[in-house]
């Protein structure tokens, strides 16, 4: 038997493996592009919409909010923000104008909300952040 038959002597076909080996180089490289920052990773104060900036004032006050998630514990399931213990993150919804809904644009604060200058403002639902430079 010459290798690369079977035991009745017929080439062996394992399209499986090619598959099995593109879909892992697929994964890998989505991987690897989902954690690279999209552009500048940084935003200046006034280069934030104007949406963006009163809910940081919000923020600075503690409230009141306008959406009931304001302010609730976000996850960091998508690992784009450095790595914390559960609870670190808090997200706020920045209002999008001509949206009945809370749309995709939110700020995410690091530590003591009130406070913190560690701000992260995202346009697309959490995909990708910039930090807030204030």
């Amino acid at each position: 038997m010459q290798i690369g038959q079977n035991n009745a002597g017929k080439p062996r076909s394992r399209p499986w493996r090619l598959l099995f080996a593109g879909l892992l180089l697929m994964l890998q490289f989505c991987i690897a592009t989902a954690r690279e920052p999209q552009g500048d990773a940084t935003i200046g104060w006034h280069e934030l919409p104007a949406e963006a900036r009163e809910t940081v004032k919000l923020m600075r006050q503690g409230g009141p909010f306008p959406y009931p998630k304001d302010g609730s514990v976000f996850g960091n399931y998508e690992r784009v923000l450095p790595k914390q213990k559960r609870g670190y993150y808090h997200e706020f919804t920045v209002k999008t104008p001509g949206l009945a809904s809370r749309g995709a644009r939110r700020i995410v604060a690091g530590g003591d909300w009130k406070t913190t200058r560690e701000l992260y403002y995202t346009t697309n639902h959490y995909a990708s952040f910039r930090r807030i430079k204030e």
